[in-house]
């Protein structure tokens, strides 16, 4: 959520900026709320005055022995009026929170402007693509002889689904198992298992709701007046983030590092048509998350040493990838830089994103309520970071697409022998 201070101080600033991501502030809603929330709040501090006066008044006139009824009519008038300010200002309140949450977070001022995924900017590349000798397939090819079962999952639960059978499932245990011992030993997080079902207010918290409502799973319980409404993580950054809600830290307790494996959950509603064919783009998939809270002046700081962190996996696995920075068209609901690794996939002959690590500043803290006491003392907002470390499912096409062979077998990277038992090969 943005700051409303700002917004009040430099409205054409934020509009200005966010139109650089393509969003368009309705700057004359804002300002009619504002002016009208002004007019009750003047109104209101003048009739308090008013009637203080007034009551004032009626302890002289009732001291003298004289009739204080009008007054107090008048007085017991300036109550009532009082009332109904109050209930209005409530209301204009609950407005603005409103057109708040539906606002994304402002671009950093290093991020490109652009206005989809062809503003995008390269920062680097790591890895030369394999050069094959046969005729490439593509995961699913390669996959389904080896136990990647797609007519399974979708009798078992629809399209977009998956099971996953014998040594498939068992090197994708050890790509999750293998990335979650890398970031814990070796980059300093801290290792969580965390619910897979959130109450709403924690959705609203990392932003996924309101806007997003329709790519989350929603769970009921209970019947009528007494239904309850819970949701589907669609990430375990909605959980990480939100371990520090409502809380006031000590700048000593920061940074913050947390990590999890965990399934993610999306209906995939705005990519109706889209990379039909295989794991690329699943209801249910697996990844490890990455998450950082921090002090601002260490933010980006910590932005670029996450990306180093998942990168860290990709060289360890040996597996081609660039790193790109989001333009501003291209970055997510509250993200304020992000950078985006794409995985080298020799069957598209292109790269695919794998991990996205973004900065939120203090978007998603003030939604939540996440503040650390400063230098001064005084309580201010946190800065929240999150990252994929990676995502499993497309990890694993991209070890299967990347380390094939010509007789269908695929050769076990060697950074993950040791998870499955000194196993080199996957073979039919």
């Amino acid at each position: 959520m943005l700051d409303l201070q700002l917004i009040r101080k430099d409205l054409d600033g934020v509009v200005r900026r966010l139109a650089e991501r393509g969003f368009t502030f309705d700057a004359a809603a804002f300002s009619a709320l504002e002016a009208e929330r002004r007019e009750i709040q003047i109104r209101t501090e003048e009739m308090q005055s008013r009637r203080n006066s007034l009551s004032k008044q009626v302890g002289i006139l009732k001291g003298k022995g004289e009739d204080a009824s009008a007054v107090l009519t008048e007085v017991g008038g300036i109550g009532d009026t009082l009332k109904h300010s109050a209930a209005r200002l409530e209301e204009i309140q609950t407005h603005l929170q409103d057109f708040l949450l539906g606002i994304p977070n402002l671009p950093h001022e290093s991020v490109p402007v652009g206005r989809d995924e062809s503003g995008n900017v390269e920062v680097r590349r790591w890895g030369t693509p394999r050069s094959f000798d046969f005729e490439v397939k593509d995961h699913v090819d390669v996959g389904e002889p080896l136990g990647l079962d797609f007519a399974t999952g979708a009798k078992l639960s629809g399209a977009r689904f998956t099971l996953l059978r014998g040594g498939i499932a068992r090197l994708h245990r050890a790509l999750a198992q293998f990335m979650i011992d890398t970031h814990t030993i070796d980059h300093g997080y801290t290792e969580c298992y965390t619910p897979y079902i959130v109450n709403p207010d924690i959705l609203l918290g990392t932003g996924q709701l309101p806007k997003f409502a329709d790519d989350m799973f929603r769970v009921e319980k209970g019947g009528g007046e007494n239904t309850v409404t819970q949701y589907l993580i669609s990430t375990s950054e909605i959980t990480l983030t939100n371990t520090v809600r409502e809380s006031i830290l000590d700048a000593a307790q920061l940074p913050i590092r947390l990590t999890a494996h965990s399934p993610c959950f999306r209906s995939e509603a705005g990519a109706y048509g889209r990379d039909t064919r295989g794991l690329i783009r699943q209801h249910q998939f697996d990844k490890v998350e990455m998450v950082q809270v921090t002090t601002p002046d260490a933010s980006y700081d910590a932005l670029e040493q996450m990306v180093g962190h998942a990168e860290a996996i990709l060289k360890k696995l040996e597996l081609p990838y660039r790193v790109m920075t989001l333009c501003t068209g291209d970055m997510g609901f509250g993200s304020a830089k992000t950078y985006d690794l794409e995985v080298w996939i020799p069957a598209q002959t292109t790269y695919r994103e794998i991990s996205s690590c973004s900065n939120m500043e203090a978007f998603q803290a003030r939604r939540m309520h996440a503040r650390f006491r400063n230098a001064q003392g005084k309580p201010e907002n946190v800065h929240t970071l999150n990252g994929s470390g990676l995502a499993v499912g497309r990890t694993l096409v991209a070890v299967l697409e990347n380390y094939q062979n010509a007789d269908g077998s695929v050769t076990v990277p060697a950074v993950l022998r040791p998870y499955m038992r000194g196993q080199e090969v996957l073979t039919v």
